[in-house]
């Protein structure tokens, strides 16, 4: 298994082998290839000496995983470094691929139709806990980060998981987080998790259908596991 895809913050672009660079990845491979922090860059361009450009792109992506539904011009300025003409440039990319995606919502039937959604949460140093909303035919309306850092009771939260479900008047949820070290079994802690946010999905109507643990190459589904 492989944990590329992750820039070093301690170099420029310029000082990395020209086979690590975004741009150059990019060209090669695809773009579908690069990770969302290299997108960024490639989109951010270049940095300081002060804060390289791999430093701005983790400050953007940290940015995005928390706001992405409601992100504009003043949040991205809040990055020191990123001026407003870069702030513009990724306010329009961003809106622009809002406005091109399909209008067809994607209808969630199995595990795999899951892991696309959330595939590129993978490469994250650490642990981002999700929560997809479901509508009654099981179409996507959200996919939401609710909390950041190692999944237990005190971070991952019913209210928190429900929130953006609630609001939707979604039917379902399946949650997931992604596992940095590669090991996809579940701890005690991600069922003890679990079965705490079925039972609040039972009393806000609000069904938990599965919880996903998965990293950039595959995924466990507990439901298909037998831990449901």
């Amino acid at each position: 298994m492989k944990y590329k895809n992750d820039m070093p913050i301690s170099l420029g672009i310029k000082e990395l082998p020209p086979e690590d660079r975004p741009r150059e990845r990019l060209e090669k491979n695809g773009v579908a290839a690069l990770s969302d922090l290299e997108l960024l860059a490639v989109l951010i361009g270049s940095g300081n000496k002060e804060r390289p450009v791999q430093v701005l792109a983790r400050e953007l992506l940290q940015i995005l995983d928390r706001t992405a539904s409601s992100i504009d011009l003043a949040d991205l300025k809040s990055i020191k470094g990123l001026g407003t003409a870069k702030a513009a440039l990724i306010c329009a990319a961003l809106e622009i691929g809002r406005r091109r995606l399909p209008t067809k919502r994607r209808q969630i039937s199995s595990p795999n139709d899951v892991f696309p959604l959330i595939q590129h949460y993978g490469d994250r140093r650490q642990e981002q806990f999700l929560s997809i909303a479901l509508n009654g035919a099981h179409e996507v309306m959200s996919v939401s980060v609710v909390s950041v850092g190692l999944v237990n009771r005190t971070l991952v939260h019913p209210r928190e998981v429900f929130a953006d479900a609630v609001g939707q008047r979604a039917t379902a949820v399946i949650v997931a987080h992604n596992h940095p070290s590669g090991n996809l079994q579940p701890s005690g802690e991600d069922l003890e998790v679990t079965k705490r946010l079925r039972n609040a999905g039972d009393i806000l109507g609000i069904k938990v259908l599965d919880h996903l643990i998965f990293d950039q190459e595959h995924f466990y589904s507990l439901l298909e596991g037998g831990e449901f």
